[in-house]
């Protein structure tokens, strides 16, 4: 692996080693750290790294606080998944300028990625989403990415990064986003014309009202999905009081429902929550939020290993339909009850049990109909 000492600042909260204080049921127990040593990646699964760099958002806050906070909060959390191996590579140094901080998050995330690793990363403004993107361009990967938020980030009239970043993202050229998807937008934060902009791209933006009414219908959508972005403003303020853009949003055990589905998504590949301001936070209250979303995730994960290979026929029940004159073919997976529909071009895609209840029903669904709009 690439040396990525000169990139990285070991794990130092409290000004002690990192396993003083945690029991034998406790994650702090067994997420193996960077103190000296960057840890040995071969065994593991999951790599957690922090981010500090902020000064793309609303507020500049530098450092790791933020970062460390949410650590202090995950390493209590007990360890159920044993199956699951967790390293944490520490902070990613600052740079002298916000480009220097992207090319730094890129080039970790490249090697990672190169590894094959899931990787989470905390901390930092929402605008370090363009340097996850970044990381796959890096490798020439066609990404389908999901953002969670309650705004959407392309105003480009705005001078603050975090609110335009995906202006560069979706737009620049040349682009690897094969699609976008946008969970949890409040619509009186949205002006209509960009939702009929991103309508026209064939991107998929899903209302807050529509995802809390139909959250399972967001599980199809994160397990097609390769790089996950989730701000914490889509929480209520109530769940995390580091949100101080609105007092609507997600309930904290929904935020934690979207994570464990992100989890059992053997595509995602990285997986960053960003906005946490630590001075904005209510006794650690959101950084006790976002460990328990990452806790999820890691649960998504174990659960994820159970699930058979969609080549592995013997393991899912198989239902040949019709809808308007379309002959097409669901699986559904023997261990998880989830579903799959076939494509035209025999390709399958992530579907929901409502997909099935449709096409049985000779309704075109409409998760099917905006595939096949964007092969066209």
């Amino acid at each position: 692996m690439f040396d990525l000492h000169d990139f990285l600042e070991p794990i130092n909260f409290y000004g002690s080693a990192i396993e003083v204080g945690y029991n034998d049921g406790q994650l702090g127990r067994y997420i193996t750290a960077y103190k000296d040593e960057i840890p040995n990646l071969t065994e593991v699964d999951i790599v957690l790294v922090g981010i500090g760099e902020s000064r793309g958002g609303s507020i500049f806050n530098p450092g790791t606080e933020g970062p460390d906070a949410i650590r202090r909060q995950l390493y209590q959390l007990h360890y159920w998944h044993y199956d699951i191996n967790i390293a944490d590579i520490g902070n990613i140094k600052d740079g002298a300028s916000i480009a220097d901080s992207y090319a730094a998050v890129k080039t970790v995330l490249t090697e990672l990625l190169k590894l094959n690793k899931t990787v989470l990363l905390i901390g930092g403004s929402h605008d370090i989403t363009l340097a996850q993107y970044f990381a796959y361009k890096d490798l020439q990967q066609l990404v389908e990415a999901t953002c969670i938020d309650a705004m959407i980030d392309l105003r480009g009239e705005s001078t603050i990064r975090s609110e335009n970043f995906l202006l560069e993202m979706l737009t620049s050229e040349p682009n690897l986003v094969r699609h976008y998807n946008h969970i949890g937008f409040q619509s009186y934060l949205v002006h209509p014309v960009m939702l009929e902009r991103m309508d026209k791209l064939r991107f998929d933006c899903y209302r807050l009202g529509h995802v809390k009414e139909n959250i399972d219908e967001m599980e199809p959508v994160l397990r097609n999905t390769n790089l996950l972005s989730f701000d914490i403003s889509a929480i209520k303020h109530s769940d995390a009081p580091a949100n101080e853009v609105t007092p609507n949003g997600f309930t904290g055990e929904e935020a934690c429902t979207l994570s464990r589905y992100a989890g059992m998504s053997n595509a995602i590949s990285t997986f960053g929550i960003y906005g946490y301001d630590p001075q904005a936070d209510i006794h650690e209250l959101t950084a006790k939020q976002i460990s328990q979303m990452l806790w999820y995730f890691i649960d998504g994960k174990s659960r994820s290993k159970k699930e058979a290979s969609i080549e592995d026929r013997a393991h899912f029940n198989e239902y040949n339909t019709a809808f308007a004159e379309v002959d097409t073919v669901f699986l559904q997976s023997k261990r998880s009850n989830r579903w799959w529909m076939q494509l035209p071009n025999k390709k399958f895609i992530a579907c929901s049990h409502n997909d099935y209840i449709n096409a049985s029903r000779n309704q075109i669904p409409e998760r099917w109909l905006r595939a096949q709009e964007r092969m066209i």
